[in-house]
């Protein structure tokens, strides 16, 4: 068995990569593996986004790597004088995963040319490395509100130079009263990237318990998955 990998991006950080990940598990059927390659931030004591994803999924997630400070992971690992995996390195995990799983999901760190190590391979570099064998889905989270165009099409332009063509965009986080620009914002992104808008998710979702964001989540991808 080969499983399918789905590798999810953010245009940003803070656009709600972490719930769309986990989102993504809690509605998918069969054997399911997360895999967070490389986490920076961590303090004592404090939940990392691997902890978050299995908290409301329910499902283990492979934390890969993890740093203390909140910075971009080869900043971080340089800063801290220590050696983190390469993508090669992060691929043959994921390729391991990949045999043994119906479906891999890879939550990146930050947006999608953040360098993972400290040889300047990236969350694109891996996602072309595991293409060349898998079936790979790219999905992009994005923001709602004013600037997101922008950032989406960057990402989404940077996928497709690379002959990654994305699945489909999930808005990361839809405020409970949106105002112009988000509702403008939930036509113009599909319409700019030529992409299908795959999810919404509201506001505040990953403060739910896992029982209400499981029985939750489906609804959320009512645009098709």
């Amino acid at each position: 068995m080969t499983g399918r990998v789905v590798i999810v991006t953010g245009t940003s950080t803070g656009v709600g990569k972490t719930v769309a990940t986990a989102a993504l598990a809690a509605t998918s059927g069969g054997s399911v593996a997360v895999v967070k390659p490389v986490q920076t931030g961590v303090a004592d004591g404090m939940p990392s986004d691997a902890d978050e994803v299995g908290r409301l999924s329910g499902i283990d997630v492979h934390e890969l790597a993890t740093l203390a400070e909140p910075l971009a992971p080869d900043t971080a690992a340089r800063r801290a004088g220590v050696a983190i995996p390469t993508v090669a390195q992060h691929a043959d995990r994921i390729r391991g995963l990949a045999a043994a799983h119906d479906l891999v999901i890879v939550e990146g760190a930050g947006g999608l040319l953040v360098r993972l190590d400290t040889d300047g391979g990236t969350l694109l570099d891996l996602a072309v490395d595991l293409a060349a064998a898998l079936s790979v889905d790219l999905v992009v989270v994005t923001a709602a509100g004013l600037g997101t165009l922008n950032h989406t099409e960057l990402t989404v332009g940077a996928a497709r130079a690379r002959g990654l063509e994305p699945a489909g965009l999930v808005i990361g986080s839809w405020p409970d009263r949106p105002g112009l620009a988000e509702r403008c914002n939930l036509e113009d992104l599909p319409r700019v990237t030529g992409l299908p808008l795959l999810a919404v998710l509201p506001e505040g979702a990953g403060a739910l318990t896992r029982d209400e964001f499981l029985a939750q989540a489906g609804a959320w991808f009512s645009n098709g998955s």
